[in-house]
């Protein structure tokens, strides 16, 4: 399961064990309690009872279509010591090793990395679904079914940005899980999770949902369905059924202090997860639409000063010049009120329905300007994650030789680094740039005293000579480096 941290305020300190509550009644509760019994011919009222949620039954028909996710794979050695999966060493932060100096000469070496999760067959010809951060990094993938028949999975294609991966297994008449509307579902309806928490294949917890539409940090094209059912490590990529025993979500992330769960689930919605599988099923990956603007929400006080009747909206920060926004003429203090009919209540909602857009779409925009509402049309762009992927493409070519893939710093990258004139982000090393210590994430800023700005570039230095000298900046450190053409 994807964990964040996240700061909580206690309402008291430490673990809250056994406490007792002093219920305060209502005096209107307290006068009809006290009114005479009228006599008279009636009889025993009771209230009417419902019937319990038939989670058993739900188990039984779908949980066949649930399965266990198991990964192999290999993880890069550096600093003496093998990275742990939030980027550090030695269960130390990342963040303590930004700023040190490079230690080139010690080449990164691989290590055996094993994971699991789960997924749920959405096809009987042997598609399964899962989270795409469930088999990041896999060089094997198994799925297993309870039937105890186990398969290798071929990984269709994974998109980072909403984190949902699709599999395919050589199996047919396999059972699946039907599918239903997240729309739907409202905060207080019952729902159900089956999946493989830390390894114990097929276990079914059940909670409510508790809200809906969640924005979480860093996670903008995702409007998350918030439960309180019980997900820990291992239920990654598995469903989130309704009481009509229909999927509405895969369980993905928890809000955590302690690595378990605490009260906080987080599913992505299965339309969501729909639109991103048919993507890749049909190209391999998923592409998705940026429109190239900062918001934040509308308060009561900015509403007042907008001249705005309620506080809803996304409002317009920033706008990113060259973007789609920028073409369409938005402008800072704009406040988006609807993104093709839809209403904008948050500015999370905007990033979510401009994420799942397709690059290319027109869109109609209702935006609140110097007290009054007018219409703009934008035709969205292509979001930097598909840009990447577009560039990365050169990458091959030069790693032939100097054993790097590498691709253009997107401008958000190069503002991020205040890399100025180019700059090539390294996304994969081996051969003579693994044994010179290279990383990826490392920027590639000159190359024989020249600044490049494509792999071919970079190419065309190394062929010049037998040895190339690369300027490499990592975190806030620069070296140079000696590379020689293999």
């Amino acid at each position: 399961m994807k964990k964040t941290g996240i700061a909580l305020a206690l309402a008291a300190a430490g673990v809250i064990g056994l406490a007792t509550f002093d219920y305060k009644i209502h005096p209107a509760l307290m006068e009809a309690q006290a009114a005479p019994v009228v006599q008279g011919n009636l009889g025993k009222v009771e209230a009417p009872l419902r019937a319990m949620p038939d989670f058993a039954s739900i188990a039984q028909q779908f949980g066949p279509a649930v399965v266990n996710i198991a990964v192999s794979g290999s993880r890069k050695t550096g600093m003496g010591g093998a990275q742990d999966e939030e980027g550090g060493f030695g269960g130390l932060p990342p963040e303590l090793f930004r700023g040190l100096p490079f230690r080139f000469g010690t080449p990164p070496t691989d290590v055996p990395m094993q994971g699991q999760g789960s997924g749920f067959i959405v096809s009987a010809d042997g598609i399964v679904l899962t989270n795409a951060h469930v088999v990041r990094g896999a060089s094997e993938v198994t799925v297993k079914l309870t039937d105890r028949r186990e398969f290798r999975a071929k990984v269709l294609g994974a998109d980072p940005t909403t984190d949902i991966a699709v599999l395919r297994i050589e199996a047919k008449g396999l059972p699946v899980v039907s599918l239903g509307d997240p729309a739907r579902a409202r905060p207080g309806d019952w729902v159900l999770a089956i999946g493989s928490p830390f390894g114990f294949e097929n276990s079914v917890s059940a909670g409510i949902v508790s809200a809906k539409g969640r924005s979480l940090p860093g996670e903008t094209y995702v409007p998350f369905i918030q439960t309180d059912v019980a997900v820990n490590p291992g239920n990654s990529g598995g469903p989130l059924f309704n009481l009509s025993g229909e999927v509405i979500g895969i369980n993905s992330q928890i809000y955590s202090r302690s690595g378990g769960y605490q009260g906080l689930s987080f599913a992505i919605p299965i339309d969501v997860a729909l639109r991103v599988k048919d993507q890749i099923v049909a190209t391999g990956r998923a592409n998705h639409a940026r429109l190239g603007v900062n918001v934040q929400d509308v308060n009561q006080a900015l509403s007042q000063s907008f001249g705005l009747k309620r506080a809803e909206g996304a409002l317009v920060a920033t706008v990113q010049p060259g973007s789609a926004a920028d073409r369409a003429g938005l402008q800072p203090g704009d406040v988006i009120l609807k993104f093709d009919g839809k209403p904008i209540g948050a500015a999370g909602e905007l990033s979510a329905l401009v994420g799942q857009s397709a690059p290319g779409t027109k869109v109609r925009l209702e935006v609140w300007r110097q007290s009054a509402a007018r219409e703009i049309v934008a035709t969205l762009g292509a979001a930097p994650a598909d840009k990447d992927r577009q560039a990365a493409a050169e990458g091959p070519a030069a790693k032939d030789r100097l054993g790097l893939a590498v691709r253009p710093l997107t401008p958000e990258e190069r503002k991020e680094a205040k890399v100025t004139g180019g700059g090539l982000l390294v996304q994969d090393v081996d051969g003579a740039a693994a044994r010179a210590g290279m990383q990826p994430g490392d920027i590639v800023l000159l190359a024989d005293g020249k600044p490049v700005k494509s792999a071919q570039e970079l190419r065309a230095a190394a062929a010049a000579r037998g040895n190339v000298a690369l300027l490499v900046q990592r975190g806030e450190a620069r070296v140079f480096v000696a590379l020689r053409v293999g």
